[in-house]
Order: C-alpha cells, then sequence, then structure tokens
C-alpha cells in the first residue's frame, strides 16, 4: 500500500506531521506495509492535510484528514468514509485547472530524480542539449513567456541579451526571496517539484553560455531549502548539473544561497548585492544585469515560476505554450488565492480568466461570507481592485490599463468589513520598513505617506492633494519598484473606496 501525505510548510502546518506519524504508526500496529510517501501539496489548501492512497482506479483522496481519523480511515480500508473525495484528479478544484508550471507538484516523491522522469522530467534538457543556445532561446521567445515575478519583461528577450553579451563568465541566478503577502507558490514549487526547477535552470545556462548559478531563497523557508539542497545533490550526482549537463560536454554548476529575507531582496539589483556579499541596495541602470550583472558580468535573473515552466516549452515546443492565454498574456499563472477566502490555494490556468470567477467561483467568495469588498493582486504593492472591476480578464496589459499590476499573481481577498484607509497607512508603512534607503522618493515619502494618510484619518482634508502629489513623485522618481509601486495600492484605495477617506471630506465642509 502506497500512501501520500504532503511535507509541504502549509500541510504540516495543519498538521500534516501528526498524520503521517499516526499512519506509520498506524500500520505497524497492524503489521501492513505501507509506502509512505512525502510529496508536495496539490494546492488546496482547505484540504490540508490532504492523504492520498494509490489504487488501480487512481490516487483516493481523503481530507482534511487529522491523526484521529487515521485509524478510523485504515478500519474503512480507504475506502467509504467520511471524509473521501473521491479521485484526486475528479476533484471539481483540481479538474478545471490547466497545470503546466505545477504538473508534477503533489503527484511526485520530490526527491526521485527516476519518479520525476517518469512524469516526463528531464525531457526538455535532453532535448536542450542537442540545441544550440540561439535555438533554445528562440523556442523560448516563440513561447512568449514573460517574467512571473514583476513588470512581465519578456524572458526570450532577456536570454537573448544574454547570450549575445560578450563575457568569459555569465550566471543564472534564480530570484526565489519570494516576499509578496499572499505568495507561495515558489515555496510550493522548491518543496514539491525541485527538479523542475534545476532543469529550468540548466537550460537557461545551456541557452545563454552560462556555467554557473546560484538560487537565492530566504531563511523563512527552511523546508524548501532543506529539500532544494537535497536535490541539487542528487542533481549533480546524477550528472544533470556539474562538468557535463547530461554528458554534454557543457558545463552548470549551480549552489543555493540563502539572503536573511529582506523585502528589497527580491529587487533584481538588490538580490544580486546580496548575492555578492554586499548589503542590498538597489542599483542604479544600466547598465542592466544581463549586461553587467553579478561580480559584473552577464547574468540571467528569473524567478521560480518562469524558470520552472521552462522546461515543459522545451519538451512540447514553444508554440504549443503559446497556444494558452489572453492577448499579450501567454501560457498560464500560478494564481495564488488568500486572505478572507473560502477556499484558498494554488490555482493554475491559462491567462484570461476574469478577476469576478477567481473570487467567487473557485475562491468560493469570503470565508466570513460577507460581500467582497476589495481584491489586492500582485502582493503588498499591486492595487486594490473593487466588485466593479471584476470583468477585468487577467494578464498584463489589462491590468496595467486598470492602474494594477500581475506581479507575482497573489490574490488576498478582503470583505466589507476592511477599511481601505487603514490598508492604504499599511501599504507606506510597509514601504518605510523594507526600503533599502538608496533613494530619496522611497525613503522619506513612504515616511511622510504614513503621516499624511494618519492626518487625513484625524479629518484633515488637506492631506489628501498632498497624499496624491507624494505618491505620484514616489511614482515616478523612485530607483525600483518599491517605492515605484507602492502609490498603486494606495491610490487604488483612495480612487475606489473614497467613503473610507469621508471622514476627512466631512470635516473639511
Amino acid at each position: 500500500m502506497r500512501i501520500y501525505v504532503p511535507a509541504d510548510a502549509a500541510a504540516k502546518g495543519l498538521g500534516a506531521e501528526a498524520v503521517a506519524r499516526a499512519v506509520s504508526d498506524e500500520a505497524a500496529k497492524r503489521g501492513l506495509q505501507v509506502a509512505l510517501v512525502r510529496n508536495g501539496s496539490r494546492g488546496m489548501v482547505w484540504l490540508e492535510p490532504l492523504l492520498e492512497v494509490e489504487t488501480p482506479e487512481g490516487r483516493i483522496a481523503f481530507g482534511p484528514v487529522s491523526a484521529a481519523d487515521v485509524p478510523g480511515l485504515f478500519d474503512a480500508a480507504f475506502g467509504e468514509h467520511p471524509k473521501a473525495l473521491g479521485l484526486t484528479e475528479d476533484i471539481p478544484w483540481l479538474k478545471r485547472q490547466t497545470r503546466i508550471t505545477f504538473a508534477r507538484c503533489g503527484i511526485t516523491d520530490p526527491l526521485s530524480l527516476p519518479d520525476y522522469e517518469a512524469h516526463g522530467g528531464l525531457k526538455g534538457l535532453h532535448r536542450a542539449v542537442a540545441m544550440t543556445g540561439g535555438e533554445i532561446v528562440a523556442e523560448v521567445t516563440a513561447s512568449g513567456l514573460r517574467g512571473r515575478g514583476g513588470a512581465g519583461f519578456p524572458t526570450g528577450l532577456k536570454w537573448k541579451t544574454v547570450h549575445d553579451a560578450v563575457g568569459a563568465q555569465k550566471y543564472v541566478v534564480c530570484n526565489a526571496d519570494e516576499g509578496d503577502s499572499g505568495t507561495f507558490a515558489d515555496r510550493m514549487l522548491m518543496e514539491g517539484d525541485p527538479f523542475c526547477l534545476i532543469e529550468g535552470m540548466a537550460i537557461a545556462a545551456l541557452a545563454v553560455g552560462a556555467t554557473r548559478g546560484y538560487i537565492y531563497s530566504r531563511s523563512e523557508y527552511p523546508d524548501a531549502n532543506r529539500v532544494m539542497r537535497a536535490a541539487l545533490a542528487i542533481a549533480h550526482s546524477a550528472g544533470v548539473l556539474g562538468p557535463s549537463v547530461l554528458g554534454s560536454g557543457r558545463a552548470f554548476e549551480l549552489e543555493l544561497r540563502v539572503g536573511a529575507g529582506a523585502y528589497v531582496c527580491g529587487e533584481e539589483t538588490s538580490l544580486l548585492n546580496s548575492l555578492e556579499g554586499k548589503r542590498g541596495t538597489v542599483r542604479a541602470k544600466p547598465p542592466i544585469p544581463a549586461l553587467e550583472g553579478l561580480f559584473g558580468k552577464p547574468t540571467v535573473v528569473n524567478n521560480v515560476l518562469s524558470l520552472a515552466t521552462v522546461p515543459a516549452i522545451l519538451a512540447h515546443g514553444g508554440a504549443w505554450y503559446h497556444e494558452f492565454g489572453h492577448g499579450r498574456s501567454r501560457g498560464t499563472m500560478p494564481l495564488q488565492i488568500a486572505g478572507n477566502v473560502k477556499r484558498g490555494g494554488l490555482f493554475e490556468a491559462a491567462f484570461g480568466m476574469a478577476l469576478g470567477e477567481i473570487i467567487e467561483d473557485i475562491g468560493g467568495g469570503t470565508a466570513s461570507g460577507r460581500p467582497v469588498k476589495a481584491v489586492q493582486v500582485g502582493g503588498p504593492l499591486g492595487a486594490y481592485f473593487p466588485p466593479a472591476l471584476f470583468d477585468t480578464p487577467f494578464g498584463y496589459e489589462e491590468y496595467a490599463g486598470k492602474g494594477g499590476l500581475i506581479g507575482h499573481a497573489g490574490i488576498v481577498v478582503f470583505d466589507d468589513t476592511a477599511d481601505m484607509l487603514s490598508q492604504a497607512r499599511f501599504a507606506l508603512e510597509f514601504c518605510a520598513i523594507e526600503s533599502c534607503g538608496k533613494c530619496t522618493p522611497c525613503r522619506l515619502g513612504a515616511t511622510r505617506g504614513v503621516e499624511t494618510v494618519d492626518r487625513i484619518a484625524r479629518g484633515d482634508a488637506a492631506a489628501i492633494p498632498l497624499l496624491e502629489d507624494l505618491c505620484n513623485t514616489m511614482k515616478l522618481g523612485s530607483l525600483c519598484a518599491l517605492g515605484g509601486f507602492t502609490p498603486y495600492p494606495v491610490m487604488s484605495a483612495l480612487t475606489h473606496f473614497p467613503d473610507d477617506f469621508n471622514t476627512a471630506r466631512e470635516a473639511a465642509e
């Protein structure tokens, strides 16, 4: 009997360790041979811990399971039980997804390379070692893949710049510093399918001529870091990494580096400074990292989701991937649904789905049962969208046109009890705390912004134009997105939820 209990951090936080121990103890008590696999999460957080049992018909799911449920599951021979959910693949929330980046997450043993290969792993890398760097870049360009962690810059264009750059040494750096509130996709993938990220980075190295790479993770992810270290050792022993990638004669060495958790190190130049052992402050651009990046050498910097999507693109072709999506937003996006929502978790779907469908249909509305008031997309620097904008298709240009951003696709739901003036203050306070201090608009602007919002809260209507002017200065004058994007949540709160700022307006009258 093969039983799967996730070792994902979210599942563990909900009791998966106790469930795993109970399974082992109960099997030993009954004299049963049970293979316990600690897989990744399927992403249905409200059903965690999700226990699965392998059967001839497929894997049967039970959840959410507690340790106290385990004896009863054994008594029922993992058949009829109040926690039974049927075939895992038939669960509607999972069945309606288009899983490409997360195709294996929750299915395979994260640290079994044979399991990874049995489910399509390394096909992209095997194809890549037979191609030139330019051919790989062309394939990624044809896919339409864009950055999955920031402004959505075309991945193929970034790779071509590094490919064409002159340099005796080139690097590939994975930005795994996932610091946005409401985001957890990077962590889930590193814990549940680490070889996918390794394969994607190896393909990127072959494409641009890099021989060294680094995964920059955060200290707050101990489980992900432990799994990645183990996966890197396995990949190196198997010849996936090292002096001759898959026997190609082309070298690629890859290391994990862990940062101290500074939010600003999610910005690529600040991350590079940290990797070099310097303080994590933003660099002025130009030069861009693609030309002068890590240690002054041409460097590809992509986030986890971008790099982990590359193996599927190389395995199936850029044209195949380009068929998914909407407008200039091609492929799929792992949506991370969180906050006050009934069904939170990771839902991978092609771009183009309306925000209202994501919140009401997939997410099931609020966990409190109250009406949805606002949804913040793109992390703590993302705009707040009211229900009036819920028909907006999920896409880079569509969100930019409404004063928002996709970012890392973190989606945080708020019900009608949320105070949007307080949320605007939180955004500015967050920026003030996390600013690296390199530029004046961010360093001082955020602090003055908190003071200005406090004036508005006390009934000073004259401070509202000042807040608008301050946000405009930060947006146009900041060196990086931390200061430049902080005005998005502030101005969207002021624009779409003016009633929450009415204390000042009424006082002025």
